[in-house]
């Protein structure tokens, strides 16, 4: 049995990773960080399979929570130790350099990095081993664009963190990857994309269409599974053919 961990997972494609996971038999503890409506409807839609619990991935005091009730979840229901993370939070930031400010460029690294290592770092110290890591980036670290600056040097981050700690924890025979989806049809997207955008986009893949949040769950259910165990360090680009 599979007892998983998802983090950002009441929207977009961290939703999608927790219902896939769920349907797939697995218990998943995933955190938000606001809207306690949309986790609550995860949960629904989960049919109890799956469990909220609201952190912010800035603080690591609040990351270290996540892990610690998901423990208690896991010894609740029998699910046995850690054996699965997907660490999908995120913020995006679209500000040219010249206009970005402290603040937003401390928020994108405090979620998107900081967030990212000590997650990794919780389930590490948690998971049995022969585990699964899966970390989300973005394919704006191969096709940036203008006012993605930090954005992007955030995910970067991460695909190096992906890269040393599928080294440190090889031997136990846990596998670190990292998927980078291309542009996905989320509400994330939308907000910063006009419909002739998303159109544009569309028609430069090579399957002709934007990512739906499915598409991306299902990269991740496949490097969760046993016939990913050859795989680590490894950063899968899911965009359609875009990159």
């Amino acid at each position: 049995m599979t007892a998983a961990v998802v983090t950002g997972g009441s929207r977009g494609i961290g939703r999608a990773v927790v219902e896939r996971l769920a349907g797939d038999g697995a218990t998943v503890v995933f955190s938000y960080v606001a809207d306690e409506q949309a986790a609550r409807l995860v949960e629904e839609v989960c049919d109890g399979r799956a469990v909220a619990v609201r952190a912010d991935s800035a603080d690591p005091g609040q990351v270290e929570s996540l892990f610690a009730a998901a423990d208690r979840v896991f010894a609740d229901r029998a699910a046995g130790p850690l054996t699965a993370l997907v660490n999908n939070a995120g913020v995006m930031e679209h500000t040219p350099i010249d206009a970005l400010t402290p603040e937003a460029f401390e928020r994108v690294m405090a979620v998107n990095v900081r967030g990212a290592f000590f997650a990794v770092r919780a389930a590490a110290r948690r998971m049995a081993d022969g585990g699964r890591i899966v970390t989300v980036s973005s394919t704006g670290t191969a096709w940036p664009s203008p006012g993605e600056s930090v954005y992007a040097a955030s995910k970067a981050a991460v695909e190096q963190l992906t890269r040393v700690a599928s080294r440190e924890l090889g031997r136990r025979g846990i596998t670190v990857n990292a998927v980078s989806p291309g542009p996905t049809d989320t509400d994330l997207l939308r907000a910063g994309v006009s419909p002739e955008g998303m159109a544009g986009v569309a028609h430069m893949t090579a399957l002709g269409r934007v990512g739906v949040p499915a598409d991306i769950a299902s990269v991740v259910a496949l490097l969760l599974s046993p016939d990913a165990a050859w795989l680590t360090g490894q950063n899968l680009t899911a965009d359609g053919g875009l990159v």
